[in-house]
């Protein structure tokens, strides 16, 4: 008899338990304090965009070798990198850019498979680029699509510019989850132009886009202060972009100015980190 006592006091001592934390779940859930968000998709959203526009960037800067070289005479393709080239000058043209299997940029990408490119006369100082990639990865994480370029020249303060409007898709790698980024954008090559070396080139980029991921998951981006980007470095180093998702706006802070693989999302005035490697 007293063992059943003691069994039964057991089980209702376990049900308290499992009330209470049941109870205290469900408090969490309508704390006005807790912000529900999913940190794991906002990551891969923001990884999205750091894969977009450094495979853009490789894409832009082989163009730029071979039809602006006075500014970029010494770039960061490494040897294992070959170039396919008919026609350009002033005239139609078409760029097809071979990675192999594998190969590592000087700034530290890897990549593999091709970019192709084909490009029209310059008009009136304005010329425009198409670009696809073909069994292209960088770092390991696969792109597929492309988009169109319109490059200025010089823009109004005398600087090379791109207008890019893109589809492009991210397969990443170790999981089963692809991200999806359409977008329309604006690159101006602020500093190295010319200088003969591409460590000391600056970009800084504005426009808008929106990240769907193959989860369900929808992010749009509105750059808010202006992006910079570094050809020396794989990520952005400084930069903010308004987003929204979840039913949730924010900030999607890339830092001071430090190259590094970190980002912070701002939600409510509450900071959450993003790692932006694979």
């Amino acid at each position: 008899m007293k063992t059943l006592l003691k069994k039964i006091a057991l089980l209702s001592f376990a049900s308290v338990l499992i009330l209470l934390t049941s109870c205290k779940k469900d408090d969490d859930s309508n704390d006005p304090d807790v912000i529900n968000f999913s940190q794991e998709s906002t990551t891969y959203a923001a990884k999205t965009d750091v894969i977009v526009e450094g495979s853009q960037n490789i894409a832009e800067s082989a163009y730029v070798q071979y039809e602006e070289p006075g500014r970029m005479p010494n770039s960061y393709f490494s040897n294992c990198v070959s170039f396919t080239l008919t026609g350009g000058g002033e005239g139609s043209g078409t760029i097809v850019v071979d990675f192999g299997t594998s190969c590592q940029l000087l700034n530290g990408a890897i990549v593999s498979g091709k970019i192709n490119m084909t490009y029209g006369p310059i008009l009136a100082g304005v010329r425009t680029i198409n670009y696809e990639y073909e069994d292209f990865t960088y770092n390991s994480n696969g792109v597929e699509g492309g988009g169109t370029i319109t490059r200025d020249i010089e823009n109004n303060d005398g600087n090379p510019q791109s207008t890019i409007n893109e589809d492009i898709t991210v397969s990443f790698t170790g999981t089963t989850i692809t991200g999806t980024r359409t977008a329309q954008r604006i690159a101006e090559w602020v500093e190295g132009v010319g200088s003969g070396t591409w460590t000391d080139n600056v970009f800084h980029i504005e426009g808008n886009w929106q990240t769907d991921l193959s989860n369900g998951f929808s992010r749009t981006g509105v750059v808010t202060q202006t992006l910079v980007r570094k050809a020396s470095c794989l990520y952005f180093v400084s930069g903010k972009i308004t987003v929204s998702q979840e039913g949730l706006t924010g900030i999607l802070d890339f830092g001071n100015g430090v190259c590094d693989p970190f980002a912070t999302i701002i939600f409510e005035g509450q900071e959450f980190p993003i790692i932006l490697g694979n």
